[in-house]
């Protein structure tokens, strides 16, 4: 594999239940990319060079997204990789992106199973690359699977016990 050739192309799906197709193919560098190419670099190679605007950038779990902080107002697209379904460090880089003000698409990328997707969601993901396995109606119900959560997230920030009804004591 060149510096330049795509690692991935993919159908994404919205937090909303649609499919699209997936314009933004990731690269491992910045070399031969236009920049006209909607295309994800990795985070040291988009800080390395002045931000295209169509230009997005993708974490791996060991990347500081504080290092991203004074380009959350402009980057169009911010992908967060899961390289195992069992590593739970993109939930954290996503929740810490959001805190810091993102308001674009937050994509999770890499090893995406349907079984991730309602609590993706909850941490704030708008979008999903996922793996090419995984059945998409299947993936629509799992977004939905839950009518509630008990515990306070991006999506709903109090917990259960803080959002229901207040109880009246009657003496």
């Amino acid at each position: 594999m060149h510096a330049g050739q795509p690692l991935q192309a993919s159908r994404v799906l919205t937090r909303d239940g649609v499919f699209t197709d997936d314009p933004w193919p990731l690269v491992a560098s910045e070399a031969d990319v236009p920049e006209t190419d909607a295309v994800l670099l990795p985070l040291a190679a988009y800080l390395s060079q002045p931000q295209s605007a169509a230009h997005g950038v993708w974490l791996a779990p060991t990347d500081d997204p504080a290092l991203l902080a004074p380009h959350l107002g402009s980057v169009p697209l911010v992908a967060v990789q899961f390289p195992k379904f069992a590593d739970g460090r993109g939930y954290s880089l996503a929740h810490l992106i959001r805190r810091l003000g993102y308001a674009g698409d937050l994509r999770a990328i890499g090893e995406v199973l349907i079984d991730q997707l309602f609590t993706l969601k909850r941490v704030g993901f708008s979008s999903f690359a996922l793996r090419a396995d995984q059945n998409e109606d299947d993936a629509r119900a799992a977004l939905t699977r839950y009518s509630n959560a008990y515990q306070g997230a991006h999506d709903t920030p109090l917990p259960a016990y803080r959002r229901g009804r207040r109880v009246q004591v009657v003496s």
